[in-house]
């Protein structure tokens, strides 16, 4: 597998290495020695599924310490927009976020460390969206901003009308951006 830098520190694309022959295809999906190589000492305590309609928007989202969160995610099937927005304070990219296209096809992958938000669209019906993550999931440490903020100002309409958008009721509440207090 291939561990891409991208323009925010410490987010890296994985793109797997595909052995297809007329049966399909085998990939790693994760190799703990690569990561470490990489400088990503993770140790995974949890898979986690969804499966959604076309048009679903789940974001943006994060878990404050000590439930801080690192997560590889990836598309089984379907495709999604997936997006990471950095909110570590002392970071040169805080508040800037990257996109990245995730599908059952491209078997791409994005390792989103601790400090970042997360969310993703998908854009087509039936996409199922796994990820492993790094620490258990806490209510109370739950903290996000609204899919839309102003300030970080994601481009989901490149991909989808926003007509088209499924939210959930605790994502279409969230604060912005200017109102987070950043644990990280």
């Amino acid at each position: 597998m291939n561990l891409i830098e991208t323009p925010i520190k410490d987010l890296f694309v994985i793109e797997p290495k595909l052995w297809q022959d007329s049966r399909g295809y085998f990939y790693e999906s994760f190799n703990q020695r690569i990561f470490e190589q990489a400088g990503i000492d993770v140790t995974f305590v949890q898979d986690n599924q969804s499966f959604s309609k076309k048009g679903t928007l789940r974001g943006m989202h994060a878990q404050a310490n000590p439930f801080a969160q690192g997560k590889l995610v990836r598309v089984i099937q379907g495709r999604v927009v997936d997006v990471a927005v950095d909110i570590r304070k002392n970071s040169p990219t805080y508040g800037q976020y990257f996109a990245v296209e995730l599908s059952g096809e491209n078997h791409k992958q994005l390792w989103v460390p601790p400090g970042f938000l997360h969310g993703f669209l998908t854009l087509e019906d039936d996409t199922i969206f796994t990820y492993k993550v790094s620490n258990y999931y806490d209510k109370a440490s739950e903290i996000g901003i609204m899919w839309n903020d102003p300030t970080i100002n994601i481009d989901w309409g490149a991909y989808l009308d926003a007509n088209e958008f499924l939210l959930s009721d605790k994502d279409l509440v969230l604060a912005d951006f200017a109102s987070l207090q950043s644990p990280f």
